[in-house]
């Protein structure tokens, strides 16, 4: 049961991702709002994010109470999410997608904290357990794509909803290391300021927030890109199963990537294949180009996710092992997912998907070019 509890959960979550998220800028243009209103509302949801998941996952660690905390944030993303589709006008709806980032900001950090709490001596399966996660996003993108395409952008709203709850109920299965003895807030701010003293530590956050800033790209403006090549919305769902069925083999032998790159050597990997990847998105004239491009995503933030959660938690002071996640997780989903966003809207606007997409490759690989030779610097020997 500690591996099928968060299995589940993890197929429920990023069902309901998948069925919502990538329509997010669609809803957005199908509401009419501008370029930069596009992209301020894609860097608004990370910048909340960025505060958000530290805040809550260090508030579990401090009072203990790591399962209510879950529970609520998730009946609030629930409700706001149903709460969106009702709004058409930028200041409400901006203001519903910020609490919606902030409910949702802790649940990712959460839920990896649990994992690797309930694997005990196991934890080196953490990427077999994530599996979960691709087999719901694989099965719930062409569905939501079709379901769009026939009845409307609404629909994304309502099975995100859906399955959103069927998540909250396996959530409360979920069960996290015992609070620190200390528990107090001088004795939490004292961890993470542990945390950020460490220089390797800071690295690995910097190289985690230019990922997110790939990863914002191709999160958030693939499905526009797509439009712009006429691709429709079943084609659009068939290309975010394509890409999530590749992170199988990764996942599966996660155990062995860490133990062959390390913690440090595996996220450079992923960094390195997520700018290929954004240069050959480029280069793509047509939507069959894209579906092929997506098979390299196994390579990009599985990588990088498995890297992150497994250096996080083995580098956390005792019973900060949420906080520890919630800071890696607000440098993808958060710092890096806001640049990326506000970047990306304004490019998108001004040159178009194609020159978006070179853009942000070469600034991923000129950014891994100056961050792994400090890595090599401060670890001479095997990294992780």
């Amino acid at each position: 049961m500690r591996k099928a509890i968060p299995f589940a959960f993890y197929f429920l979550y990023f069902a309901a991702a998948a069925a919502l998220i990538p329509f997010f800028v669609l809803y957005y243009q199908y509401l009419g709002f501008s370029g930069a209103q596009i992209g301020l509302l894609a860097g608004l949801t990370p910048l909340i994010a960025m505060v958000g998941a530290p805040l809550w996952t260090n508030l579990a660690d401090r009072t203990g109470r790591h399962r209510l905390i879950l529970g609520l944030t998730m009946a609030g993303v629930i409700t706001t999410a149903l709460v969106i589709p009702t709004l058409n006008a930028l200041l409400p709806v901006a203001l519903m997608v910020a609490l919606y980032a902030l409910l949702g900001s802790p649940i990712v950090s959460l839920s990896d904290s649990a994992t690797m709490s309930m694997l005990g001596d196991e934890r080196s399966q953490y990427g077999r357990v994530r599996m979960g996660g691709t087999f719901g996003w694989a099965m719930a993108a062409p569905l939501a794509g079709l379901l769009v395409e026939n009845n409307g952008l609404q629909m994304a709203f309502w099975g995100y909803a859906a399955f959103m709850a069927l998540a909250l109920v396996v959530g409360q299965r979920l069960t996290f290391d015992s609070p620190s003895a200390t528990g107090a807030p001088s004795a939490a701010r004292s961890g993470v300021q542990t945390l950020l003293r460490n220089r390797r530590w800071v690295l690995f956050l910097a190289m985690a927030f230019m990922c997110g800033v790939g990863f914002a790209s191709v999160n958030t403006y693939l499905f526009p890109y797509m439009q712009e090549l006429n691709a429709s919305a079943g084609v659009m769902g068939l290309a975010l199963t394509l890409a999530t069925l590749s992170e199988l083999p990764v996942l599966f032998y996660a155990d062995r990537l860490l133990k062959r790159f390390g913690a440090f050597g595996l996220l450079t990997l992923g960094m390195g294949m997520t700018g290929v990847r954004l240069l050959l998105f480029a280069t793509a004239s047509a939507p069959t180009g894209i579906l092929a491009f997506q098979f390299l995503n196994g390579l990009t933030f599985p990588a990088v996710w498995v890297a992150g959660v497994s250096f996080a938690y083995d580098n956390a002071p005792p019973g900060l092992s949420a906080t520890a996640q919630g800071l890696f997780g607000a440098m993808i989903f958060g710092f890096g997912a806001a640049a990326g966003g506000l970047l990306g809207g304004i490019l998108l606007e001004a040159i178009g998907g194609r020159a978006m997409y070179l853009v942000f490759g070469v600034l991923v690989l000129l950014s891994l070019a100056l961050l792994a030779p400090l890595e090599r610097r401060l670890a001479p020997g095997p990294a992780g």
